[in-house]
């Protein structure tokens, strides 16, 4: 008689691995087309490290000071750190340097205070835009009908680099309800991506969490921010 699987850090991370794996499969996308972003807001470093053990490449936080107080214990290491929460205007300077990705640019006023830092710092940071998919007043994000001209303005700043898009679609008990929101995305990552403006490239697309990431991935996820799913529910 077979031993029941433990249900550890390590087999989730591995059951996770495998859904992205076949999730592309099914969208005719090579696997290595999605990378998984652990979202380890909450989770204490000896977790994290049986994920990163486990094979987590990408760790996302959301609060800068928690993730300040973590990042230390993995360098030098083979992990990246991607910003994932709302940045506050006032905490860019702490994060310049530290993210590898900031995932969620919501406005010009943000980009330019980043492209600011970044500049003092001899740097240029790597971003996505957050939009507000769902035109939900009570998110954050660039409007869908003006994030065009909102680029357009962002190209003309020299240390920043605009790799994608990022999205939270409104919230849906059935995943596949979501599928509408991650296609709009990925329609207007294509429609900026033709404007071909300088430091501008639509490569990413973050969407797509523990209840729905599969069927972002179906979408053109490139990016999938998953952390229940990994590590159990979140105690805040």
């Amino acid at each position: 008689m077979e031993s029941p699987v433990q249900d550890t850090i390590e087999s989730r991370v591995q059951s996770v691995l495998a859904k992205i794996r076949s999730a592309a499969e099914k969208a005719g996308r090579p696997a290595s087309s999605v990378r998984l972003v652990a979202a380890t807001k909450t989770v204490p470093v000896e977790k994290i490290a049986e994920g990163v053990q486990a094979g987590l490449a990408i760790l996302g936080e959301n609060r800068v000071q928690e993730a300040l107080s973590k990042i230390p214990a993995f360098n030098p290491g083979p992990v990246q750190w991607h910003f994932i929460g709302q940045l506050q205007r006032r905490k860019v300077r702490s994060v310049i340097g530290v993210f590898d990705l900031i995932h969620s640019v919501d406005s010009l006023e943000l980009a330019q205070e980043i492209d600011r830092r970044a500049g003092d710092a001899g740097r240029r940071q790597d971003v996505l835009l957050e939009v507000n998919i769902g035109n939900e007043p009570t998110k954050a994000g660039f409007c869908p009908d003006d994030v065009r001209q909102a680029v357009s303005e962002l190209a003309q700043l020299s240390h920043i680099r605009i790799k994608g898009l990022m999205a939270i679609p409104p919230p849906t008990i059935n995943p596949d309800s979501a599928r509408p929101y991650f296609r709009k995305l990925a329609e207007l990552a294509k429609t900026i991506d033709a404007q071909h403006l300088p430091s501008v490239k639509m490569d990413e697309l973050s969407i797509g969490m523990s209840n729905d990431y599969e069927v972002a991935i179906e979408e053109g996820a490139t990016l999938v921010r998953v952390g229940s799913a990994i590590f159990g529910a979140r105690h805040v």
